[in-house]
């Protein structure tokens, strides 16, 4: 059976930023989607509007099945099944795996299902956002960034790098991928807690005093974290981690309010995708991010009381949001 160029497993906005600028440049993917989100792609292609405008039409499945071989396997789904949706895919003969995904729990699962030599890390700072009529809002193209997670150099890194960024979404390679992972880990963590309780756009609860020291005060005490496990952070990421982490606090907190107002000045629609999945009813990324980080701080007796604060509300909001409504018994 001939080998598929890139195999991506999730349509969403990330995904579909990606899988669209590479079919438009000509190579050939194959977008593994379900339900109404795979009728869509089958009937109308792929829609990115925002940062560029175009529509390609792209070949979609929904049975991993009917793969046979495939050259990069790129994971652009949101964390919560991830396992589950791996297990399919470990009979696809393939070279090469990465996931976009938030949290550094992602590699492992990797790991666990090709074997190490066949993982990439990989991260994106890159933004959209799927829209109701099916079309995706690119907002934000900063990098994607590949490497092998023993911080050796490869010509397999470097090529999907320049592959994607000669498609148009911007990568390149690194040797310090785990140390890029982990810095956007801690951004992550804040802007993510955030978004979803103060339920606005980016700039806002980022320019709000209080909401600012919160993320301030998440981002330290996942760098706490990082620093246990023996990770250098570096301020190459969405936030500017490393020296969030060694400032004061209340120059952390005017670090934030400043990238606040570039947030409002050149992207103020911007909205993390963990409050797009709030408003459209989607499951959130709680245990396998927040979780995470949480059951590895008590691994190492480490105390996070605020990352466990959020982790619990976050948790809450998400099962009291989705769960069916029972009145209470006469």
């Amino acid at each position: 059976m001939r080998e598929v160029e890139f195999v991506i497993l999730g349509a969403g906005a990330i995904g579909s930023i990606i899988g669209g600028h590479l079919a438009r440049a000509g190579h050939e993917v194959v977008m593994l989607a379900r339900g109404a989100r795979a009728t869509y792609l089958q009937k109308h292609g792929i829609t990115i509007t925002g940062l560029t405008e175009f529509t390609t039409a792209v070949k979609t499945l929904s049975d991993p099945g009917a793969i046979g071989h495939a050259g990069t396997l790129i994971i652009a789904t949101k964390t919560p099944g991830t396992e589950a949706a791996l297990e399919p895919l470990r009979r696809v003969q393939l070279r090469t795996a990465l996931s976009i995904q938030n949290g550094p729990l992602k590699n492992e699962l990797l790991t666990k299902a090709f074997g190490s030599e066949r993982v990439l890390g990989a991260l994106a700072d890159t933004s959209g956002e799927l829209l109701p009529g099916g079309e995706v809002l690119f907002t934000r193209n900063v990098s994607i960034y590949v490497g092998e997670l023993d911080g050796t150099e490869s010509a397999r890194a470097q090529h999907i790098a320049r592959t994607l960024d000669a498609a148009g979404v911007r990568a390149s390679a690194t040797t310090g991928i785990q140390t890029l992972e982990w810095s956007k880990f801690c951004g992550w963590v804040g802007l993510m807690a955030l978004a979803v309780t103060a339920r606005s756009p980016t700039w806002k609860y980022l320019t709000d005093p209080d909401s600012a020291l919160l993320v301030a005060r998440l981002v330290r005490e996942t760098g706490v974290l990082a620093r246990a496990l023996g990770i250098r952070l570096s301020d190459r990421a969405v936030l500017p981690a490393a020296t969030l982490c060694a400032a004061t606090e209340s120059e952390a907190v005017a670090i934030i309010t400043r990238l606040g107002g570039e947030y409002r000045a050149n992207t103020p629609a911007h909205r993390m995708s963990a409050l797009q999945d709030l408003e459209a009813g989607r499951p959130l990324e709680v245990n396998e991010t927040l979780g995470y980080a949480c059951d590895r701080a008590r691994e190492l007796r480490l105390e996070l009381p605020l990352l466990e604060c959020f982790r619990r509300l976050i948790a809450a909001i998400d099962r009291t949001r989705r769960e069916p409504f029972a009145p209470a018994p006469d």
